[in-house]
């Protein structure tokens, strides 16, 4: 895990808003000091220089704690981090898929 930056405050919209000094890739993960996962980074945005970066929350995380957490430091996965759930995410999904499939394919032969 990688230093992404500290909590700035939370938008209206619902998302944490982090000022950081590094680009962090989008889609990565966000995480506590504890390395509690709370969210997502959702977008990028302010000066080049010291940018901020929106992160979606998760529904499990309190967002009330997070208001009261002003300052604290955040982190990002890394490339390997990132890699190794997409991964793990598409593998899920394809056995997922073909078990649907032999389930589908199973009843198409009681009905015959």
């Amino acid at each position: 895990m990688k230093f992404l930056g500290n909590i700035s405050h939370l938008a209206n919209s619902g998302k944490l808003i982090v000022k950081t000094t590094k680009t962090p890739p989008a889609g990565a993960y966000v995480f506590t000091n504890d390395k509690q996962k709370i969210g997502k980074v959702y977008s990028i945005f302010g000066p080049v220089k010291n940018p901020y970066v929106s992160v979606n929350i998760f529904r499990s995380v309190n967002r009330r704690d997070l208001e009261s957490r002003h300052g604290e430091k955040l982190f990002v996965s890394t490339k390997r981090e990132m890699e190794k759930t997409s991964k793990k995410n598409k593998n899920s999904k394809s056995n997922s898929k073909r078990s649907k499939s032999r389930k589908s394919n199973s009843k198409k032969r009681r009905n015959k």
